[in-house]
């Protein structure tokens, strides 16, 4: 399954890559929102889901996902968000997540939930 991961810390970021990679997952990475649109544009083969973290700076992940669902070509690309933020769920709602994680993640909730968002979509 190919998979986008927009999440700013470094560490996180590789360390999610590297542990979904070794599960099988097509892995690719932004550092920001704009990275991830960018990284959209460029695409041939579009992810089947996005892990997408939510704060973030030069594009947060609520900004970026307002982007992509304004542009067909990756509105229906379903999302999982990741975030220590509070009031998750209806963050998730707002913007019509396929699921929503609570950060520290749990690496077997996260790639049941990642696996049942690109069978859903």
């Amino acid at each position: 399954m190919r998979l986008l991961i927009v999440e700013d810390d470094p560490d996180i970021r590789e360390s999610l890559g590297e542990l979904l990679g070794a599960e099988g997952f097509e892995v690719s990475l932004a550092d920001n929102g704009k990275s991830a649109l960018d990284h959209l544009g460029a695409c041939e083969n579009l992810p089947q889901v996005i892990l997408l973290d939510l704060m973030m700076p030069v594009m947060s992940g609520e900004q970026f996902r307002f982007a992509q669902l304004a542009d067909a070509r990756w509105a229906t690309i379903p999302i999982v968000i990741m975030s220590a933020a509070q009031e998750l769920d209806q963050t998730g709602e707002r913007l019509k997540a396929a699921a929503v994680l609570k950060k520290p993640l749990g690496i077997d909730p996260l790639i049941d939930t990642l696996r049942k968002a690109a069978v859903a979509s």
